[in-house]
């Protein structure tokens, strides 16, 4: 078990920061003769950005003549490194993550809002869940036990970690084990960890099997989480200003769409994700905010250096383009 998460080589940090710093593109797209600009957007298939979709199909992101294509990764680490590379201009992240790649010196700078905690324990996107005959009942007894997360030294052990010490529970004494979320039901339901850290829509299915919630730690670790947001490099964002501020707007009026109506976010998942439709009207989805939230970012980063994520502080006023 380890008190905090292991440090990437300071050698080994820099180095991959050098390749990619050499490499940085700076994401120019193609543009139509009718004046349309084609942009890639590097993307999860999950609910966090069921806005990007919905905006799409609504035609909000046409109206300020772009021509989003929407390029999903494996995985998070994926994104970063391209949008760097400039093979897609635009990507989406959790905020930790940025926070991370910031203080290993990537420019990297955050420029819209994409999903937060909805605030709400009991009622949130993403829960800590446990066999129901488990002696765990509250955050503080997770400690001396196994948590399997999506990533490790991420924004999820992060969030646990506080929602225990918040708790009273020894934070350093709860051991992590990295699993892709699909991999997680089967993992719990046969013992073989002690509690899982799920989103939606493995939230509903855990829950339809049995499982109960015992923690909330979008919810409960930092007021007003923002759990993830659109991002840039700093040399697209200053050679190509235009096409960054045209994306925000859309985006923005994109969350604001999600957040004004149900019927049409609920319906959107199906469209770029496998969630069951008989899943969808179970199914608890982020907060869309209009505005990015420095403040949750602050949060964040207090953690991360608590928690040993990375020595100092991240430049967040380059984070945020300020």
């Amino acid at each position: 078990m380890l008190k905090t998460p292991r440090k990437t080589a300071a050698v080994a940090a820099a180095a991959a920061a050098s390749l990619i710093l050499a490499a940085c593109g700076g994401g120019s797209e193609e543009v139509s003769a009718d004046g349309t600009q084609a942009v890639t957007v590097g993307a999860l298939p999950i609910l966090d950005v069921a806005p990007l979709h919905l905006g799409i199909q609504e035609g909000l992101f046409e109206d300020e003549g772009l021509d989003i294509t929407v390029e999903n990764a494996q995985g998070g680490a994926a994104i970063v490194p391209a949008v760097l590379q400039g093979d897609t201009p635009i990507g989406f992240s959790n905020v930790t993550s940025l926070l991370i790649a910031r203080s290993k010196g990537l420019p990297v700078q955050i420029i819209a809002p994409a999903s937060a905690s909805t605030g709400e324990v009991e009622n949130d996107f993403a829960a800590v869940v446990v066999n129901d005959d488990s002696d765990i009942q509250e955050p503080a007894d997770l400690a001396g036990k196994t948590v399997a997360i999506n990533t490790l030294n991420n924004i999820s052990d992060t969030v646990i970690r506080e929602t225990v010490r918040k708790d009273g529970g020894d934070e350093g004494a709860v051991e992590f084990v990295e699993m892709a979320f699909p991999d997680m039901p089967a993992a719990l339901d046969a013992g073989n960890v002690d509690a899982v850290f799920v989103v939606e829509p493995f939230l509903a299915i855990t829950q339809k099997a049995g499982a109960r919630a015992v923690a909330w730690p979008y919810a409960e670790a930092v007021d007003n989480l923002e759990v993830a947001v659109f991002f840039t490099s700093e040399q697209t964002a200053q050679e190509n200003p235009e096409l960054i501020e045209k994306f925000t707007r859309a985006m923005v009026a994109s969350q604001e769409l999600a957040s004004s109506d149900e019927e049409k976010l609920r319906a959107i998942p199906t469209a770029y994700t496998e969630i069951d439709e008989a899943l969808l009207a179970d199914l608890t989805f982020p907060r869309f905010p209009s505005e990015v939230s420095e403040e949750s970012g602050q949060g964040l980063a207090e953690l991360g250096v608590e928690d040993g994520l990375f020595d100092e502080m991240p430049d967040l006023d380059a984070l945020y383009g300020n």
